[in-house]
């Protein structure tokens, strides 16, 4: 009896610990509609800068509101389709397989057009600051 407790009790474990390790990790101060994930950070060598590789997955009829990156911002559309308010520039619909850049500090938006959508994006930010800031 020994034995088979001890073996559920490590197979409880493996279970948990499996299932927390492959949680993402979450982003500070999630807008509603928007669920924003990092999934991985990485250092610029030689530098105070750092990639960030994240998610957002972007409910039906939101914006993300109009804000800025201290670094610039590269992108693709893997779901749904999505308006790119870019200050100064016209609006680009962006579809899946779509991508863009934004430069560092260039305010912006987005906004779904139909339902949700996805987009994975490439962030360089200097290390420690706010991966995004709202527009002024």
């Amino acid at each position: 009896m020994f034995k088979t407790l001890t073996q559920a009790v490590f197979v409880a474990i493996i279970v948990v610990g499996s299932a927390h390790a492959q949680q993402p990790a979450p982003t500070a101060a999630p807008s509603a509609g928007i669920k924003r994930t990092i999934l991985q950070k990485v250092d610029i060598p030689g530098t105070n800068y750092e990639t960030v590789l994240g998610m957002a997955e972007i409910a039906p009829g939101m914006n993300a509101g109009r804000h800025t990156h201290p670094g610039p911002e590269t992108g693709t559309v893997t779901e749904g389709e999505m308006m790119l308010i870019i200050e100064g520039q016209p609006d680009k619909t962006l579809r899946p397989g779509d991508s863009y850049q934004i430069p560092a500090g260039t305010i912006h938006d987005v906004r779904t057009v139909g339902g949700a959508a996805k987009v994975i994006a490439v962030y360089m930010v200097p290390k420690g600051m706010a991966l995004a800031s709202p527009a002024k």
